[in-house]
């Protein structure tokens, strides 16, 4: 039996560190709709690690 764990979402910052850019740029690929994919969860940004990973992947190939 395979325990699944779920992963908490990435804040900003989170994201920042993980793909090592400025927080500004993330929220000007959000403008651009160019970076990894985000939601609003109430007034703060969050990102799915997954999907950050997954986009991460698509601009190496």
């Amino acid at each position: 039996m395979t325990i699944q764990t779920i992963e908490p979402l990435w804040t900003v910052e989170d994201v920042s560190s993980f793909l090592g850019v400025p927080v500004s740029t993330l929220y000007q690929w959000r403008y651009r709709r160019t970076g990894p994919k985000a939601s609003r969860v109430g007034r703060h940004l969050r990102y799915d690690p997954a999907a950050v990973r997954a986009w991460l992947d698509r601009q190496a190939g």
